[in-house]
């Protein structure tokens, strides 16, 4: 019930459901371009109308009285931003500690402009087996999917390079657009 309405509203609001759920009961989910916090509710609505349910990191600071409850209930994980390599150690845990984890997250690491996008995912998917997922919201068209499987190599830089390529021939547009830098 909760699936269909998330889906319903997903098309209300204009968007397009492209792909099924992942089927790996591993997953990092990349999602780009990340421009806006209403990337989180448009891919809640999408993963979870497909029938998904997906992971996503947030702020410890965000879990405090009722709406850490509601927060854990869709999926988020509370970890400490302040210390990257920390922070890395606990998403690995979390895969580690549970037998299915859909985990979404921008490579970007921030709604701001950015050229440099974050490794930590790579390392994640490394050390976990994780699959990864090239997702994608499309604000010009209004598109939304978990996109093409990447397998990755060990050469996190080459694997960067081509993953940045491969989104920038997709000509995606984000919900504030001027803070999306492809190259």
């Amino acid at each position: 019930m909760w699936a269909k309405f998330c889906l319903w509203l997903l098309h209300v609001l204009g968007w397009t459901a492209v792909d099924k759920p992942c089927e790996e009961d591993k997953v990092i989910i990349l999602g780009v371009p990340h421009t806006s916090n209403w990337d989180f509710l448009i891919s809640y609505l999408y993963y979870t109308g497909v029938g998904g349910k997906a992971n996503v990191l947030m702020k410890k600071e965000m879990f405090k009285g009722p709406l850490g409850f509601l927060l854990k209930k869709m999926g988020a994980i509370p970890v400490d931003r302040k210390n990257a390599a920390t922070m890395v150690r606990s998403v690995i845990d979390e895969f580690n500690n549970n037998d299915r984890v859909h985990l979404a997250l921008s490579p970007e690491g921030t709604r701001k402009p950015i050229r440099k996008w974050k490794t930590g995912f790579h390392t994640i998917a490394k050390h976990t087996g994780a699959t990864v997922y090239l997702g994608y919201f499309d604000w010009g068209t209004k598109r939304i999917g978990r996109g093409e499987k990447f397998e990755l190599s060990d050469d996190t830089k080459a694997d960067m390079e081509k993953i940045q390529a491969i989104y920038e021939q997709m000509h995606l547009v984000g919900k504030h657009n001027e803070n999306y830098l492809t190259h």
